[in-house]
């Protein structure tokens, strides 16, 4: 910065008298502070966020979960022995008298599963899915081993299944984080914008009325939009409003604590540790012990077990966790008073906070306050819809959509015929090829150009063959494994399952790939959202290209030395993932600036969108895009997040194999973004000359 800009910033008002050297040094200190916090916000939020997600969630194994056995005395205590010998820490067994108990507590969800055993050489397992379809499938793989190695038949009943319009559970899961996010993102950037609304006259009404708007929107969504909830409209209307308002309750109370930074605070309760304590995404048993306590009395699993208990389990539990959001509420408020007393005693004439967010648009400071209001509104309004509408419309009923098999047999007219009986029952959900050459269709599952081969009994070998790849995708691994043992099972042969890609012990749910990519891609526009409203000055492109580059560098290894020596979730790879990552967050800061050229701060509301809500379901991380509508299979092929994810998992389990037309997506990204970026500046710079000269 010159010395003459720094002159401008540090002189005062007309009249007050020369710029001193004090002055000067002050001005030059606030630049350099700002410059750093363009470095410092992004790495706390980054990094809190992608080692609460690694910490938790890379190796989910069974820790304590609560099993209820049910049975004569001897059957019990002998079925318990063998099930805590096998693995002590795995699971919590309790001994219970009848059946119905069983049961009982199974459907009231104060055990993960049960097993009632018979005096006829049965036994029956309890689960309920609708609890959590990953707990289920974990209590049937700790429990049906045992049940069939003592000879015993199995029986398996779901007391609450998953209904027809939400297969996957996932709609309670996704309406607690729109509400979560719609409860502690307003306040911050209102207090940055607007802090005479956080007077408390003006800002409980404001909250209780925001919470009504987010109840109506969600639900509205949710229901007569996608159909992921069908009727108890009163129950999930009235929960996401004490929902929104409880967790708005105490980001305001954090407000008055930490000013503008309790966004972060906010940030670490209810989405870095509520998200994985929450019991919706993954059994809360199978993570560290640390989150059933939190699961207790965080907001984030308080919202989402109230509507899974109205939507799936009669209102069963309700009470203890509107307890929960209703006492969160009052103590937030309650504290906020306080606060303000003890303030209002201290410094009688105290002014509201200072605006240090001037305008959250390109352009100035709205002279109305109408507008800027709307703005101000505006701005999380349209961040919840969007979230909660693309990231539940796309994954609440995954299903196979043209999942790529290749379909072997001694010769291709044996495969084609095999091809057209599998497609007649299949129709539409696999996109069947016929092939004569196992090796050119294992070195297709090797490639990830097919998601799996079934390869029919010959006369040589009797057995089918399933060859699978789980490093390419857990989710498309385990739809073609269950689909392809009930082919096997109708045709009467047995099948054998090869996997030529199994995931580590370090990444067994095969989304390591995706927090990694998720790391990248969060910094790149961090740092164009954070630079804009903290060092404008220094994002002009002279001065942007370096902090860029350099930034790119500091958070590449952050991201790794987080996922790598910290987590574990990451076996070496360094060079190639620290360069990987260095060019994705490059390129998507150019993408980001771009946008807060001509949005301003209102720029996080597409660039969040296109990096984030349209990235994560094409990315094929979580979830398979062939199980995602057709238009995210379109994006994984455009789309940066994709890119960092597809190669993140090519760098880790296939050799780097295909990162290369990867990288020419993050460049092409990079070059249009900054071409974009001086062409903005450019026409700008001109408009000012010519309005200087008039």
């Amino acid at each position: 910065m010159s010395t003459t800009t720094l002159e401008q910033s540090a002189s005062g008002p007309p009249g007050d008298g020369e710029t001193t050297e004090a002055d000067l040094a002050r001005a030059r200190k606030e630049q350099i502070g700002r410059v750093v916090a363009i470095f410092v916000m992004p790495f706390l939020m980054v990094g809190m966020m992608i080692t609460g997600y690694l910490f938790a969630m890379h190796a989910p194994a069974p820790h304590n979960m609560p099993i209820a056995v049910a049975g004569t005395s001897q059957q019990v205590e002998q079925f318990a022995r063998w099930l805590e010998d096998a693995d002590p820490d795995a699971v919590d067994v309790r001994i219970v008298a009848t059946d119905e108990q069983a049961r009982d507590l199974v459907f009231d969800r104060e055990v993960a599963g049960a097993v009632s055993l018979s005096d006829t050489g049965s036994a029956t397992l309890y689960t309920a899915g609708a609890a959590g379809a990953s707990q289920s499938s974990t209590v049937t793989g700790l429990v049906a081993p045992h049940v069939i190695g003592q000879g015993l038949d199995l029986v398996t009943e779901d007391l609450a299944p998953l209904p027809g319009h939400d297969t996957a559970g996932l709609a309670a899961m996704f309406m607690a984080t729109g509400l979560m996010l719609a409860g502690y993102m307003p306040w911050s950037i209102t207090l940055s914008n607007s802090p005479e609304l956080l007077r408390k006259r003006r800002a409980i009404p404001l909250l209780a009325g925001w919470s009504a708007l987010i109840a109506a929107l969600v639900w509205f969504v949710a229901d007569p939009v996608l159909g992921a909830v069908e009727g108890h409209t009163a129950a999930v209307l009235g929960i996401s409003w004490l929902a929104v308002f409880a967790v708005g309750s105490v980001q305001f109370f954090l407000t008055r604590i930490f000013g503008p930074m309790a966004v972060l605070v906010g940030m670490l309760f209810v989405m870095v540790l509520g998200v994985p304590a929450s019991n919706m995404g993954m059994s809360i048993y199978t993570l560290p012990s640390m989150y059933v306590k939190l699961h207790s009395f965080l907001p984030t699993a308080a919202t989402g077990e109230a509507l899974r208990s109205v939507l799936y389990f009669d209102g069963v539990g309700l009470g203890s966790h509107i307890l929960v959001m209703v006492i969160g509420a009052v103590l937030a408020l309650a504290a906020v008073f306080g606060i303000d007393a003890i303030k209002r005693k201290r410094n009688p004439d105290a002014r509201d906070p200072e605006i240090t967010v001037a305008s959250l648009t390109a352009g100035p400071r709205p002279q109305r306050n109408w507008v800027r209001y709307v703005t101000l509104a505006a701005f999380p309004l349209a961040m919840v819809v969007m979230m909660f509408s693309i990231m539940l419309g796309a994954m609440y009923q995954p299903a196979p959509r043209e999942m790529p098999v290749t379909v072997v047999a001694a010769t291709e007219d044996v495969a084609e015929q095999a091809v057209a009986g599998l497609e007649q029952n299949m129709d539409g959900l696999f996109d069947f090829t016929a092939s004569a050459s196992v090796d050119e269709a294992r070195a297709a599952v090797q490639d990830r150009s097919v998601v799996a081969a079934y390869v029919l009994p010959s006369a040589d070998s009797p057995t089918a063959t399933l060859i699978a790849n789980q490093s390419a995708g857990m989710s498309q691994q385990q739809v073609v494994s269950m689909t392809f043992q009930q082919v096997a099972a109708g045709q009467q042969v047995p099948l054998t399952i090869e996997d030529i890609a199994p995931l580590p012990g370090s990444d067994t749910m095969g989304t390591v790939a995706m927090y990694v990519a998720m790391g990248w891609i969060m910094s790149g526009f961090m740092l164009a959202v954070v630079g804009n409203s903290a060092a404008p000055a220094a994002m002009r492109l002279k001065s942007l290209l370096p902090i860029a580059a350099g930034f790119s560098v500091f958070m590449s290894l952050v991201v790794w030395v987080i996922a790598s020596p910290l987590t574990g979730a990451v076996d070496g790879h360094v060079l190639q993932l620290f360069g990987t990552g260095v060019l994705a967050i490059f390129t998507t800061s150019m993408f980001a600036t771009f946008l807060t050229r001509l949005f301003g701060m209102l720029a996080v509301v597409p660039a969040v969108a296109v990096l984030m809500f349209l990235g994560v379901p094409a990315s094929n991380g979580a979830m398979s895009i062939f199980m995602s509508p057709e238009i995210f299979r379109v994006l994984h092929d455009i789309l940066p997040m994709p890119a960092a994810v597809e190669s993140v998992r090519s760098i880790m389990y296939f050799g780097a194999d295909n990162v290369g037309g990867h990288l020419v997506t993050f460049v092409i990204w990079g070059v249009v973004s900054l071409a974009l970026v001086a062409a903005v500046d450019l026409i700008r710079s001109r408009k000012s000359a010519q309005e200087a000269e008039i």
